[in-house]
């Protein structure tokens, strides 16, 4: 008798010594973080095609770099949220509900208004991955706290090294 495809096959629950609330509870807080992550990948990746002026090779090449990064990091972020048993959000829709990060000018405003906008950004990364930390520590959820602590570092050195840039503009 061949096998039906189509039937429902029985998944095993998950049990990795985190509750069943908890593993719901971080993978939300992750999803704001994916949104984030990439509402700010986007806005990076418009400013390194639209930037103009002076500064434009430092900044086009220091965008590139960070948007370079920012794309890397989706896929780590969206892939925690799985292994704690839940759908990773992947929609413009679903990003825009979830993103605290703002969604890039329609118009591409001026370099150094796009440093800004952009220091904006990475703080607000930041504040979205420190806000689940306590979450992920209560639970004893290393690999999500270790996930959050790397990004916290990559956007807090972003946000200083932007904001640099803005020093006697």
């Amino acid at each position: 008798m061949a096998n039906d495809l189509s039937a429902p096959v029985a998944v095993a629950p998950i049990d990795i010594g985190i509750d069943a609330k908890d593993r719901a509870a971080i993978a939300a807080g992750l999803s704001r973080l994916l949104a984030d992550t990439y509402t700010l990948y986007l806005t990076t990746h418009n400013f390194h095609w639209n930037v103009t002026g002076p500064m434009f090779n430092t900044l086009h090449q220091m965008f590139m770099a960070q948007y370079t990064e920012l794309w890397n990091a989706v896929d780590p972020v969206a892939e925690r949220i799985r292994a704690l048993g839940h759908m990773a959000p992947g929609s413009y829709a679903q990003f825009s509900k979830l993103a605290s990060v703002a969604d890039a000018p329609v118009v591409a405003p001026k370099a150094l208004a796009m440093v800004r906008i952009l220091v904006n950004g990475h703080e607000a990364v930041a504040r979205t991955a420190r806000s689940l930390l306590p979450l992920a520590d209560k639970a004893g959820d290393g690999p999500t706290a270790d996930l959050l602590t790397q990004r916290l570092a990559v956007h807090e050195q972003a946000a200083w090294m932007l904001r640099s840039l803005l020093e006697d503009a």
